[in-house]
Parts: structure tokens; C-alpha cells; sequence
């Protein structure tokens, strides 16, 4: 018997609660591994919510590894690790999930997600195909470039909605940006070049992985239309990190003219652009410019992307399109190095992508965080923005926003303040980061995700948000 108190007018949706109680269920051995679960519909009878309600729950814990759906049989419990008396102490019987959490782990887990901004039924649909019609696909390792299914369907979406000009043996897939600048780094040794420029402030973890492996870093300030490419280095063979579409932290968009300019400095210098693209599919507001790659060939930049912000952030895969010459380079040491991103992920996507799913999806969620975003802005200005307390910058993409807070306490520690705000917020389910490089003088930067806040709940968070930052600055 299922038996769970929904409370409907909870900041967490009957979906997550349903899904926070089978997960429990699972996780303690209350649900026996094998067991077979209630169909769909007959849970929903059980807890009295509506079909829909009960699929998204199904749908999320199967995707984690909890559920498993058998066809024409119906929801049963994934096989996994016991802690039995052979092994002493603990309780008979007991589910102990095979990866082990942290604490910080743990406390993502409470924070707020929108399950309607992605389609986990087509995904399921795409990845059920790949099981069951082309298994012996699986038979085998990887590409160590990446699945050429899926570097087909990159190379040719790339050309339709950025403009980035390459076949697909341009391209390489890795799970994640970091594991792909690794790459980059490797590359750069082999053609002589030992400086990196970087924005400031900027993507720290792509300086920190330059940095280690013995790059001279320098670092280029931002202004409001990019890094001040008047200050780049002239007569020595470089290569600069950018982000031109929506600057990491600040929003920044470089126009059409400075990236003409860009890409006259990288000539001039025979040096390499490293176009980091993150986010691009998400502007909600004009026309996007196009990717600096497609302005001339992509000769002289390395074009990175990622499908993090526009899947779900479990699929941690990320990729990008080498010039010519250094995917020539990439290729004499590739073999060094085994693919760290799932080949399975990779033909999932590859049929998500081909199918239209993708494309489909895409539209979905720009009008969606749209409206998110809108929502977002006008509790900030009703609940922050009469007495200055909150502002909001970086408003027209991506999957956050910059809060500005005025703590009014000049010569404090910024740093600290900022990690109790954060603390505040991740209490209320409430994703913030701190920007350490803005705050100062009193004034504290965080980046707020409003995405994975629900449709309708915005309001109400911010307010709650904002109203336990004054507090607690207050309480200073």
C-alpha cells in the first residue's frame, strides 16, 4: 500500500513530491528490489492527482537509475546494492544506493526543479531505440572523437541556427567544457604557443586548467560589449578565451563590429580564438549575432558549445569544432585518451536531434524561460527594487540572471555575506552562486538560476528570497 500526505499548497509540486517519497520508498528497501510497481494510472487513483503527475515522477526516477519500465509488463525496481549482516551491523535487507553522496550532493537534491522544461518521454523513446534496435552498438567501445551519429547531427545543426561552417570530423564531443579545454591545452603546447588570454572576470575553471599545465595567463578586463581587445597582446602569438554571445559573468554581448575586430587581432597575431558558445540558443529577446567561428571559415577559432542548459544538466555533453590544422594535431593524440562522455548518451541524442525532438524542445523552453524570465524581473523590481535592496543584470539569456544586492556595509567581507546569502536561499530550494570578482564596496553579485524555479512559483520565491537576505543583512 502507497501512502504519501500531498500537500498542495507546497512551493514543491505534487510531481516532485511523489517522486521524493518513491525515491525514499526505493532507497530504504520499502520497495523491494524487483518489486513491481503500481501502472501509472492506478497510482494516480491511489493518490488522487491526475496521470500526468504520476508519469513525470515515474519518468524522473527511471532516468536515475531507480525504475526500469519492462514492455507490456509495466514499472519495477532496479536491481542494486544490499547491506546484509555479511557484511555486519546495518539492517537486514537494507537498499544502499551504489554511489555514495555527499553533503553538498545532498542539498542539491532539495533544490527546486521545473520538470516541464524537458520531455523525458521523447528522450525515453529515443533511448529505448537504441537498446532495442541497434544493441550491437553498444557491443563496442566509443569514438574517442565522439559518436559519429551524434557529430553528424552537431555539425549540421551548428550551420543552421550559428552559422559555424565544419564537417564533422571537426568535431569532438567530451563530456564537458572543462574535459574539452584540457584538450584545447594540448593542442596549443604542440603549436608553440604558451600565453592565454582570459576575460576578467570571466570562466575560472578554463584559467585554472590553462594555468596548471603551464600557460602564462593574462587577464583582460570586460567591458559592456566584451574583453577590451585593445588589450590584447600584439606580436605574440597568443590565444584568447571568449564568450561573445552572453559574457560569463556579465552578461556582456560583443557586437558585430568588435568581432570583426576580434578576429582582425587574431590575424594580424597568427593567434587562436576560443569561442566558448554555452549558452547561445537561449536569447529571448532580438536577434542573436552570429557565432564568430562562421564570420570568416572558422580558421583561426575553436568553436566550444554544450547541451547542458538545453537538455537536462545529468547529460554532461559538451563539444567542439577545431580549425582544420589543430584537428589534424588532435588527431595524432587522440588515441591517447579514451572518451569520457556515455556512448549511449551519444546515440540518444543523435536520435533525439534527428527525430526533431531536439529542435521541438528547444522552442519549448525559450518561450518558457521567457516568460520565467519576465516573472522573475518584476517580483525583483516589486520586492527589491524600491529601496535599491535587489536589482537584476544580464536579462535578455541564458538560464540565470545577476542579482545585485546593496548590503550598505562598506568595508565588510563580501565573501562571507554572499555564502550566508546563499545558505538563505539554498534553504528555500533556491539555486544562487556567488560572483566574488564584482562584489565590493558593500554590494554583493550572485547569479540567481530563476530557471529551474516552476512557472507560477517565481513570485513567490522571490519574495521569500529576498526577504530572508534582508534579514539576515539586517541582522549584521
Amino acid at each position: 500500500m502507497y501512502s504519501v500526505e500531498l500537500d498542495s499548497g507546497s512551493s514543491r509540486s505534487l510531481y516532485v513530491q511523489i517522486y521524493d517519497y518513491l525515491k525514499k520508498e526505493l532507497a530504504d528497501g520499502r520497495i523491494a528490489q524487483g518489486e513491481r510497481l503500481p501502472s501509472i494510472r492506478n497510482m494516480a487513483r491511489m493518490l488522487g492527482v491526475s496521470v500526468t503527475t504520476v508519469r513525470m515522477a515515474y519518468d524522473q526516477l527511471i532516468v536515475e537509475g531507480y525504475l526500469e519500465s519492462r514492455p507490456q509488463s509495466g514499472f519495477y525496481a532496479i536491481q542494486g546494492s544490499w547491506d546484509g549482516t555479511a557484511h555486519g551491523g546495518g539492517t537486514e535487507g537494507a537498499y544502499v544506493h551504489p554511489v555514495t553522496v555527499t553533503q553538498a550532493e545532498e542539498h542539491q537534491n532539495d533544490m527546486m526543479y521545473d520538470p516541464e522544461s524537458f520531455d523525458f518521454v521523447k528522450w525515453k523513446k529515443c533511448m529505448t531505440s537504441v537498446l532495442n534496435d541497434t544493441p550491437e552498438l553498444l557491443l563496442s567501445e566509443g569514438d574517442r572523437q565522439g559518436e559519429p551519429a551524434l557529430r553528424t547531427e552537431i555539425a549540421s545543426y551548428l550551420y543552421k541556427s550559428r552559422g559555424v561552417v565544419c564537417g564533422p570530423e571537426q568535431v569532438v564531443i567530451s563530456a564537458g567544457t572543462q574535459q574539452l579545454v584540457t584538450h584545447i591545452a594540448r593542442i596549443l603546447k604542440v603549436m608553440g604557443i604558451t600565453l592565454v588570454c582570459t576575460e576578467d572576470p570571466g570562466y575560472e575553471p578554463a584559467s585554472r586548467i590553462f594555468g596548471d599545465r603551464g600557460f602564462a595567463i593574462s587577464s583582460i578586463p570586460v567591458r559592456s560589449d566584451g574583453i577590451e581587445i585593445e588589450k590584447l597582446p600584439a606580436n605574440i602569438r597568443s590565444a584568447v578565451y571568449v564568450s561573445p554571445q552572453n559574457q560569463f559573468p556579465t552578461g556582456a554581448l560583443m557586437p558585430i563590429s568588435r568581432r570583426h575586430r576580434l578576429l582582425e587581432w587574431a590575424d594580424d597575431n597568427d593567434s587562436i580564438i576560443i569561442e566558448d558558445d554555452y549558452d547561445s540558443e537561449l536569447r529571448y529577446f532580438g536577434m542573436p549575432v552570429p557565432a564568430l567561428q562562421g564570420l570568416e571559415g572558422g580558421k583561426r577559432v575553436v568553436y566550444i558549445g554544450s547541451f547542458t542548459s538545453t537538455l537536462f544538466p545529468a547529460v554532461r555533453i559538451s563539444y567542439m569544432v577545431l580549425p582544420h590544422d589543430m584537428i589534424s594535431i588532435y588527431e595524432t593524440m587522440k588515441m591517447d585518451y579514451d572518451q569520457t562522455c556515455s556512448k549511449t548518451e551519444q546515440l540518444t541524442l543523435a536520435l533525439f536531434m534527428q527525430r526533431g525532438f531536439y529542435g521541438a524542445n528547444l522552442r519549448k523552453i525559450r518561450n518558457l524561460y521567457s516568460h520565467k524570465l519576465r516573472e522573475a524581473m518584476d517580483a525583483i523590481g516589486e520586492y527589491g527594487g524600491k529601496d535599491g535592496f535587489a536589482s537584476a543584470e544580464n536579462t535578455r539569456s541564458g538560464i540565470n540572471i545577476i542579482l545585485r544586492i546593496d548590503t550598505g556595509a562598506e568595508g565588510g567581507d563580501e565573501k562571507e555575506a554572499a555564502g550566508r546569502l546563499i545558505d538563505d536561499a539554498a534553504g528555500l530550494g533556491i539555486k544562487v552562486r556567488s560572483i566574488p570578482q564584482l562584489s565590493h564596496d558593500g554590494l554583493i553579485y550572485l547569479i540567481f538560476y530563476y530557471n529551474q524555479i516552476p512557472a507560477g512559483e517565481i513570485k513567490a520565491s522571490v519574495q521569500k528570497m529576498l526577504s530572508a537576505f534582508r534579514e539576515t543583512v539586517r541582522g549584521n
